[in-house]
């Protein structure tokens, strides 16, 4: 029974996902799944998920998606797809094979993407909250420039050797799956609005006002169109990691949320 344990790789039959689990402090609360960034793993959220089990009493679930940290690589280039696979496909079936129960969806970035096209694309029964870290549901200019960034980093600074301590052999695959599809052309086309007025649950969306990968369309949009209606949390002083860069704000909007549900 993978709930005996606190690490390993769950078996979904055409994949292998590492995974890391936190046993809940209170019976009775929806368990929290977190869904990583376009770059991130099980290992990139350090101990901030330790902080939101211990300050909503929830069990956490918290998984590397395929081709990222531990997890099966998968071929490149990725789909401009990717993420629709993740929340329609991928995450359905992880959610089945898991028997969680009610389930707070906590996403980055990439993963609130994900989040957001799991809670209005699917059926997703055992959804009854989402909270987006950073989301985006368009891409931008904004975001391609910081992307490109990136491949500069990458390819010529200290990324790659950053990177490979939450990825290993899979470093490669994690960063140019990502970066290839966000950096291609058609990629400026993407758009989950489609997916918003079909959320029929609670969303936070918590976004740093210096965010360098996205605008306030992001947010403003999600407000504007989800189907239970959003909540909009502005930091200051905070970029595209409000986990990181505001910790304690983000903790606070977190625990707050969960509580208003269960």
């Amino acid at each position: 029974m993978w709930r005996e344990h606190q690490h390993g790789r769950i078996d979904l039959g055409d994949q292998r996902l590492e995974y890391r689990w936190i046993h809940p402090h209170k019976p009775g609360r929806p368990t929290l799944v977190f869904l990583h960034e376009g770059l991130g793993s099980v290992g990139i959220w350090r101990d901030f998920p330790d902080q939101v089990a211990e300050a909503t009493g929830s069990g956490v679930f918290i998984y590397s998606r395929r081709g990222y940290g531990r997890s099966s690589p998968v071929d490149l280039p990725r789909p401009l797809t990717y993420m629709h696979h993740e929340g329609l496909d991928v995450l359905t079936h992880l959610l089945e094979h898991l028997e969680l129960g009610p389930v707070v969806l906590v996403g980055h970035s990439d993963g609130a993407s994900i989040s957001l096209i799991h809670a209005g694309g699917t059926q997703a029964p055992d959804i009854v909250g989402v909270v987006c870290l950073a989301p985006h549901v368009m891409n931008e200019e904004i975001c391609v420039a910081s992307i490109q960034k990136a491949k500069v980093a990458y390819e010529s600074g200290d990324l790659r050797a950053r990177l490979m301590k939450l990825h290993g052999d899979n470093v490669d695959c994690a960063f140019w799956g990502w970066n290839g599809a966000w950096l291609d052309p058609d990629f400026m086309k993407w758009n989950l609005e489609e997916f918003l007025p079909g959320i029929r649950v609670p969303v936070m969306v918590i976004q740093g006002r210096d965010d360098e990968y996205g605008s306030a369309v992001q947010y403003e949009t999600i407000k504007a169109k989800a189907g239970a209606g959003a909540e909009v949390v502005l930091l200051d002083g905070c970029r595209h990691s409000p986990h990181k860069d505001q910790p304690v704000a983000t903790l606070a909007a977190i625990a707050r949320f969960v509580k208003s549900i269960g």
